[in-house]
């Protein structure tokens, strides 16, 4: 058993929803995505970042891997987070900065499980929502506007 693994079997719950509602997430929840990243690496779990919303609302993620399967990864309409960031960073080196004083809050859109037929073996995933441009306001501290949604 590798870390992950025993990182997943200690959470709290003992399904799968149930494990990851006592880590925080939850449909229409809204996290920082520097936790989103955190927690793909802690728990072994695939966290993937869409900017279309009709894409992470109303298509499965294996829905959306099988469409844009030959799609350059930087082109797909959805990345890693782990990706992500790692993009943003080396094109930005403040951009670590950046996220304490403006968090990049990600919008939960699903949570769920991916089976491998090849393998046999399943793997949590959670999709998030990308915020639109339009949607940030520097005025606002994105925690208390996070912390507002969330009750």
């Amino acid at each position: 058993m590798n870390d992950t693994d025993a990182a997943w079997n200690a959470l709290r719950g003992t399904t799968f929803m149930e494990k990851l509602a006592s880590i925080g997430i939850e449909h229409g929840r809204i996290i920082d995505i520097r936790d989103l990243d955190v927690i793909g690496r802690d728990y072994g779990i695939g966290i993937y970042l869409f900017f279309e919303k009709e894409l992470a609302t109303a298509r499965t993620l294996a829905e959306v891997q099988e469409e844009f399967r030959d799609v350059p990864e930087y082109e797909r309409p959805y990345v890693t987070v782990a990706s992500f960031l790692r993009f943003t960073k080396e094109n930005d080196p403040s951009f670590t900065r950046t996220l304490e004083a403006f968090p990049l809050m990600i919008e939960i859109a699903a949570v769920g499980e991916m089976h491998d037929p090849a393998t046999g073996s399943t793997t949590p995933f959670i999709t998030g929502l990308m915020p639109f441009l339009d949607e940030f306001d520097v005025n606002v501290d994105p925690v208390v506007r996070s912390q507002e949604q969330n009750r």
